[in-house]
């Protein structure tokens, strides 16, 4: 067995603040479970214990370079610290680790104690809030009771109303509910999602094979019955709310992390501090025996690298290696992972597979064979904190832009498996999603690099939606991405492909030209140094990277400036999802001339707004050269569906210097609409503005906002620079946007992350001349 890396980094870290509670759970695995060492420890955490532990989260921090790391506040109950001792903690906290990396601190509580005096102090460092509750009153009555048998419910559904006030909404992180198959699970989930909460998370009662879950006398597997049940309802609502046990298990499905200790392969990096400055393993080990979690190490005697270091987590982290021989023979191992580690203890040790086995087992299956409708993926609840900060920025952040090319990432990858998963077997697309598969394993790298180009991701949603070029080509067009990736990689692969009106294109490679099939297929070999296509009589042989025009052969071409290569997209057939028709391949001499007022724009982007050229630099993908319009004014736009891409009349180069800063922030907000609600509801909202005649709902103001602002910003430095006629320019668009962010801030419909983003644009704007 490897005991993996031993200087391993732990992100993680759990306080124990306080280890008493004003509950008594008697599901709670602290109190009434094996494990009975808060019997002799402090009730809570005293300001030196918390330093010293704030001063090893530092020093881990700092010496594995982390970029960021999580502290979650614990019990028993944490409220029950009170808010001075809180205050202090949350202060220590922030002034220790803050310097070192950014610090995202959250907080487990059962909301009984919740108030508007805790929530204005969360709120004022920025503590992410989970709450405790089972269900509606019956349910949630069953185990969460006072000691004195009183219920809970009220309190808590209190709590729940006070953080879905707009002031405090982006505290709330989501609701755990502990799963009892007495209750009824649709029932359950109804009453959950009736509290609108950010995020569910459904946890299965801790227990081992000493001491076995409860079930039915019927037996059989209940859990995965119950689950299954809940699973059903919130696929046919079509994903209301991210369920993280369910959306762990779709992402592991298609060879993604899960995000969870509960299930896959992750290698668990989290530690606990206890009470008293103990070490411990994660706390869910109590329910195993007494001493399960213990390490012999305290934040005084040693550092967070000597608990990463322990034989406890490097087993953990030690993948599939560190499982019970049957759980490694198992076909769904990768997505159970054996299950959580505390669940799988009997005599002794814990080479056992989960007590929930057959469980687990069960529901992976029925989640398999029943994938979900693909919707746009929501990140809401994993949103970085200071995501809406960076994208505010007015001078710009490439850390932001890479945020969201991660998310449109999953996005994308989503959508390959929603296509993927109506292929019967053996159709259309069936040999190219295989060849996909596993050039992601191979080469994952030139998966990504296809896949993000913006008109994979249009031709995914029409192919979906029956619609457009994406219908037209199909789920065979799997075989061009696989083909593209193929050749990226220099990866052998022999692939049939779709060919539309004579046409066969692989994306970000080129066309290969075939008149003589019209509406029909060819086979695409890839091997080293060539691409060989074959139709009927006709087979067109492709030196691999021939970048000029050769008989049959169209490149995709590149523009290329200083430290950036955008693909110059006049070949694509799902790039024409512009308001305005895309021309169709351009001749050299016009390809010259888009190459040489792209590098003459760069230049501008580069010295006026240099941060913008910074996100461009690691967002920006492709470039559609438009059709002008009758008016032959400079146009420009940005497809809801295609993250990356702009499209652009030919213009000169300071003017395709605004157009693309000013595409690229509508881009940027389009992907951040993806993972964030940024509008309440669907009511509509005609909001006049400057810049159109007819009114606009709320979504599009914002959308105008954010680009305007740049655009603005653009011109304040070219009035600085006395630009001749950059006053009037700069004018315009500053009053415009300011008053569309008054009008749309008065209009009240605004979720919390909307009106942060607003607040900061405005904010940003407060500074400039008038």
């Amino acid at each position: 067995m490897s005991p993996g890396p031993a200087r391993a980094a732990l992100t993680e870290f759990v306080l124990k603040v306080h280890s008493r509670c004003d509950l008594a759970c008697d599901h709670c695995y602290v109190y009434e479970h094996a494990d009975q060492s808060w019997r002799r420890r402090p009730p809570w955490m005293t300001p030196e214990v918390l330093r010293a532990a704030a001063d090893r989260i530092a020093e881990h921090a700092a010496t594995h370079r982390l970029s960021s790391v999580s502290v979650i506040l614990h019990g028993g109950e944490p409220l029950l610290l009170g808010a001075q001792r809180m205050r202090r903690a949350l202060a220590d906290l922030r002034r220790v680790i803050g310097p070192v990396t950014r610090l995202r601190i959250g907080m487990q509580t059962n909301g009984v104690l919740l108030s508007e005096r805790f929530c204005d102090l969360l709120a004022e460092y920025d503590v992410a809030v989970g709450v405790s509750l089972d269900g509606g009153r019956a349910a949630n009555d069953l185990h969460r009771r006072f000691r004195n048998g009183a219920s809970s419910h009220d309190q808590v559904v209190r709590a729940l109303a006070l953080l879905r006030r707009p002031t405090y909404r982006r505290l709330w992180s989501g609701l755990l509910c502990t799963v009892d198959v007495r209750n009824d699970p649709v029932e359950v989930y109804e009453s959950l999602l009736a509290q609108e909460p950010p995020r569910i998370d459904f946890l299965l009662p801790h227990a081992t094979w000493e001491t076995p879950p409860w079930r039915p006398a019927t037996g059989g597997t209940a859990y995965a019955g119950w689950l299954r049940a809940v699973y059903d309802r919130w696929r046919a609502d079509g994903r209301p709310v991210p369920v993280r046990l369910f959306d762990s298990l779709l992402s592991t499905a298609g060879g993604g992390p899960s995000g969870t200790e509960w299930l896959g392969l992750d290698p668990v990096d989290l530690a606990v501090v206890e009470t008293d400055g103990e070490w411990e393993q994660a706390d869910s080990l109590k329910t195993a025996y007494d001493g399960a979690p213990a390490t012999g190490m305290t934040v005084f005697s040693h550092p967070a690298d000597d608990v990463a270091a322990s034989p406890e987590l490097a087993r953990r982290r030690s993948g599939r290696t560190g499982l019970s021989g049957e759980c490694r023979r198992c076909p769904v191992v990768d997505q159970c992972g054996g299950g959580l580690f505390a669940h799988r203890y009997g005599a002794g040790h814990f080479d056992h597979p989960s007590v929930y086995c057959a469980d687990l087992k069960e529901l992976i299956v029925h989640v398999n064979d029943n994938p979900p409708a693909p919707t746009p993926v929501r990140l809401d609840g994993d949103l970085p904190e200071d995501l809406i900060d960076r994208l505010a920025a007015s001078a710009g952040d490439r850390v932001a832009i890479r945020q969201l090319v991660e998310a449109q990432t999953a996005i994308v990858r989503a959508l390959l498996r929603g296509v993927a998963d109506g292929l019967p077997d053996g159709g259309a697309g069936a040999d190219g999603w295989a060849a996909l598969t596993e050039l992601d394993r191979q080469a994952p790298d030139s998966v990504a690099r296809v896949a993000v180009h913006p008109y994979v991701r249009a031709w995914a949603v029409d192919c979906l939606a029956g619609t457009g070029t994406g219908a037209r080509h199909g789920p065979g067009y799997l075989g061009a991405i696989a083909a593209a990736a193929a050749s990226d990689a220099g990866t052998s692969v022999s692939l049939v492909v779709p060919v539309r009106a004579g046409r066969l294109h692989l994306p970000t490679i080129g066309t290969v030209l075939l008149p003589e099939v019209g509406d029909g297929t060819a086979e695409v070999q890839v091997g080293p140094g060539s691409l060989r296509v074959t139709a009927g009589d006709v087979t067109v042989v492709v030196p691999t990277g021939a970048d000029e025009d050769i008989p049959r052969w169209q490149p995709t071409r590149a523009l290329v400036a200083d430290g950036v290569t955008v693909l110059l997209e006049d070949g694509d057939p799902h790039r024409d999802c512009h308001r305005l028709p895309a021309v169709g391949r351009l001749d050299d001499a016009g390809a010259a001339r888009w190459a040489t007022a792209f590098d003459a724009a760069w230049k501008i982007i580069t010295d006026e707004v240099p941060g913008h050229a910074d996100e461009l630099r690691a967002g920006l993908r492709a470039l559609v050269p438009l059709r002008r319009s009758g008016d032959g004014v400079s146009e420009a736009s940005t497809a809801r569906q295609a993250f990356g891409g702009v499209a652009a009349t030919e213009t000169d180069a300071g003017s395709l210097a605004v157009l693309l800063v000013h595409e690229f922030q509508h881009s940027k907000m389009n992907a951040l609409l993806d993972i964030c609600d940024l509008v309440e509801g669907t009511r509509p909202t005609g909001i006049v503005v400057g810049w159109r005649p007819d009114p606009r709902p709320a979504e599009a103001v914002l959308h105008g906002i954010y680009a305007h602002a740049a655009v603005a910003d653009i011109w304040r430095i070219r009035t600085e620079r006395e630009i001749d006629g950059a006053q009037a320019v700069y004018r315009r668009y500053r009053d415009w946007t300011a008053e569309a962010i008054g009008a749309l801030d008065r209009a009240d419909v605004l979720t919390p992350a909307g009106s942060r983003l607003l607040r900061l644009v405005a904010h940003s704007m407060a500074t400039w001349p008038t």
